[in-house]
């Protein structure tokens, strides 16, 4: 059999969905006559919305005699448990870099695990019809990011090629003929890409991607290393110990043909494929025949660094907008998600109405909270807080500590500076990226970017952009600022009247509107000094039967601080939760009751 297995590896919006498309498209996968979804293989709503990829996915296509298993990877490091299991699938890897950025951190991410599994390299340098491109100076940057990641002489030695996947053409160099369209780069991937390695002996599989579907049960996703699988096959999962955790027949075998799943009456080794029929095996298990014991040995993945509390809705408003509610349904929700999601960790609170879950970063969380919310559960989220560890040979505490890379305006590079340094962040380079604008690479403690990423496009108008990437553990670097301002607390339940909020603009800015539901404890502003403040949000104004000028009936109110669930994750302080259900995100105190937050903030007091 004929076959080629190859990931694409990019950072976010270098355009490897795009060129997947164009992919399909130029294989005659799709008739000349099918309507053809823009971004095929991102199928997640999410996914459109932002514009990035979250879940790995593969997609098949033919050229000439070969089949050529194409798999997609998140270029986030959020979603860095989906990659490292993937690049195990593959044996070769198309990198994909844009002609005008150049290799960013998540590329470096990426990248640093395929070359660390061996794959052998292609790199395209995409987008080169960009005014700004510069596709030399990039290829010199990807060389000296492959040397400086311990790449192998052999991969170093890698075949380029230039291109836009948006047009749907490759050629040799930038300024190439556009008439071959992709046929040099699937040329080019059966000529530096091995056939897959195949082992001797039974069936054995290693699961890398799982899913939930509602007709065949659980999906693994995985390439076999050994042997042949049927329908009705008879097969075992082990755990990466190598302890039995089930056993039971396989239902369908199901393969990528286009981005169409199709049934298998046979499927053989090297193939990538999705197996339906056992009811406990995960991700890292090894899917085998009966008469093996050893399992196939998984990549490590690296730990989660960031955590939150994920409490039952105890609002006054709570039921009233969602309709999955009970710390049962979110409990089940979230272990579902934990059994598919590596990179995540859910352990159940002492107090069992709440639940903790460690991610690699807050985009992950935010993206589960999200997901969550569109399929109508209620919940309360506490302040992300970063995962501390215990250095067993000094008694010291360690923190997740990232390599971010700022691309910014030279005039607005003091600013970032003067805010990295107040975060301890530490600078470690700066130098020029051109068009009078600076690459600036910092090591920071993850807990001192919660929520930077908005202050930064305030900062610098926009035109910021920031990357983000693990680096690793290092001692505690001490405190570190959080909001200076105090908030604006309601002390009664019932509807917001424009004429108390008008009366109240002194004290602060607003963050909700007129006619919306409040109630006692619910934060409804950002008070202008650094102490809390509770107000009377419902007080209407006083009638009297004289007649005044039409003067003051009309109130004109400033347009209130408009809350996204980063923003607002990004906001709150240790003693407050964001209360997130399907059509609203409110911030309100962890104690409703004011006598009950003066208790608490004593017992802290008591305790420091």
């Amino acid at each position: 059999m004929n076959l080629r297995n190859v990931a694409i590896i990019a950072h976010v919006d270098h355009g490897k969905t795009t060129l997947v498309d164009r992919l399909l498209q130029q294989s005659g996968t799709y008739r000349d006559n099918q309507r053809v979804v823009e971004r095929a293989m991102d199928s997640n709503d999410l996914e459109r919305e932002r514009g990035i990829t979250i879940l790995a996915k593969a997609a098949s296509v033919q050229w000439k005699d070969t089949r050529i298993n194409i798999v997609d990877t998140p270029g986030h490091a959020d979603f860095g448990g989906e990659v490292e299991r993937i690049l195990n699938m593959v044996d070769g890897a198309l990198v994909l870099v844009d002609a005008a950025e150049g290799p960013l951190p998540q590329t470096k991410f990426v990248v640093s695990k395929a070359l660390k599994v061996g794959l052998k390299p292609i790199v395209v340098i995409n987008k080169v019809d960009r005014p700004d491109a510069r596709p030399t100076e990039v290829i010199n940057e990807v060389f000296d990011l492959f040397a400086a990641l311990d790449a192998s002489e052999e991969q170093l030695d890698f075949p380029i090629l230039y291109g836009s996947a948006k047009q749907g053409w490759m050629a040799d160099s930038p300024e190439g003929s556009h008439d071959a369209g992709m046929q040099p780069l699937f040329d080019l991937i059966l000529r530096h890409v091995a056939p897959p390695t195949v082992e001797e002996g039974p069936f054995r599989m290693i699961g890398t991607i799982l899913e939930a579907n509602p007709y065949l049960g659980r999906i693994i996703t995985g390439r076999i290393t050994s042997g042949t699988i049927k329908p009705n096959q008879q097969i075992k999962a082990l755990s990466a110990e190598g302890k039995l955790i089930e056993s039971g027949r396989i239902t369908k075998i199901l393969a990528f043909r286009g981005i169409e799943r199709t049934p298998l009456d046979e499927a053989e080794a090297g193939d990538i494929v999705a197996i339906a029929g056992l009811t406990k095996g995960t991700v890292a298990d090894t899917f085998c025949d009966p008469s093996v014991d050893t399992p196939l040995t998984a990549q490590p993945i690296d730990p989660p660094t960031v955590s939150m509390s994920f409490i039952v809705n105890n609002s006054p408003l709570a039921g009233t907008e969602g309709d999955k509610v009970t710390s049962r349904m979110i409990r089940d929700r979230l272990l579902r998600e934990a059994e598919g999601n590596v990179a995540l960790r859910v352990t159940e609170a002492s107090d069992k109405d709440s639940m903790e879950v460690s991610g690699r970063g807050e985009l992950q969380l935010a993206i589960l909270i999200e997901t969550m919310r569109r399929e109508g559960f209620e919940l309360s989220v506490s302040r992300p807080r970063v995962v501390l560890k215990k250095d067993e040979a000094t008694g010291e505490w360690q923190e997740p500590i990232e390599e971010v890379v700022i691309d910014v305006d030279e005039e607005h590079s003091g600013v970032v500076v003067q805010k990295m340094s107040e975060r301890k962040a530490e600078m470690i380079e700066m130098r020029p990226s051109g068009g009078h604008r600076l690459r600036l690479v910092f090591y920071a403690p993850t807990r001192g970017l919660i929520g930077y990423q908005g202050e930064l496009l305030t900062d610098t108008r926009g035109t910021a952009i920031m990357n983000r990437l693990f680096h690793g553990y290092a001692p505690y670097k001490g405190d570190i600022q959080g909001r200076r301002n105090g908030v604006l607390i309601s002390n009664d339940q019932g509807e917001a009247v424009a004429y108390a909020m008008f009366k109240l603009e002194d004290r602060g800015p607003m963050m909700i509107e007129p006619g919306w539901k409040v109630y006692k404890g619910m934060i409804v502003g950002e008070h202008t000094r650094d102490n809390d403040l509770e107000i009377n949000i419902l007080k209407g104004k006083q009638l009297t039967n004289i007649r005044t000028t039409s003067k003051d009936e009309a109130v004109r109110l400033t347009p209130p601080i408009r809350m996204t669930l980063e923003k607002a994750l990004a906001y709150i302080e240790d003693d407050e939760l964001v209360e997130v259900t399907p059509k609203s995100i409110r911030l309100r105190k962890k104690f409703l009751d004011a006598n009950d937050r003066k208790r608490a903030e004593k017992a802290k007091e008591a305790v420091a």
